[in-house]
């Protein structure tokens, strides 16, 4: 029995069927934090955090700017008041440092499971508004991203008008600052 069930964050039927496809203990643990939500905007809560972490990290340290994004998006997109969209933040931010890759392509797995195809498009319009808070959006910034939307299965013509949103902040197509 995984860590999900014994919790009772599991649902029957997934239970019953001995999946444990896309459970984390990162969404597991932010899942926990947010207990006044329904099952499963937990579950969509906790992964979508962490996505946001996980570009935010990606550079190996997250801005400030970065962390106070998350926490505005994670607020509007979850309509979480500020102490629960900053503890969501918190924890995804403190996986994303400690487990890296590890559990990536896994939580973004689950996240496509709990969300419509519409959430997902939101999704890495966040994920460009966050690597844009420090108003440059890095080639390993914009990679990350890229991967994201290929792993939710996001379009490439819609990725294209979607990073279109940011052209401005994106830091291959600024010039190099004069010394």
């Amino acid at each position: 029995m995984s860590i999900l069930s014994r919790l009772g964050l599991l649902g029957a039927r997934r239970e019953a069927d001995g999946g444990s496809e896309g459970e984390t203990e990162t969404v597991r643990r932010i899942a926990a934090r947010l207990e006044r939500l329904p099952l499963e905007e937990r579950r969509f809560v906790a992964a979508f955090a962490y996505v946001l972490a996980r570009v935010a990290q990606v550079d190996l340290r997250i801005e400030e700017s970065e962390a106070l994004a998350m926490e505005r998006i994670v607020a509007f997109q979850a309509g979480l008041g500020p102490e629960e969209a900053a503890l969501a933040v918190e924890i995804a931010k403190r996986h994303a440092e400690l487990l890296g890759g590890t559990e990536n392509y896994v939580v973004t797995r689950e996240f496509r499971r709990l969300s419509s195809h519409e959430q997902r498009l939101r999704l890495v319009d966040c994920l460009y508004a966050v690597a844009a808070a420090d108003e440059n959006v890095s080639s390993i910034e914009s990679g990350e991203i890229a991967a994201i939307a290929e792993e939710l299965g996001v379009g490439h013509a819609e990725l294209v008008e979607i990073r279109g949103r940011y052209r401005e902040k994106l830091g291959v197509l600024k010039r190099p600052a004069k010394p």
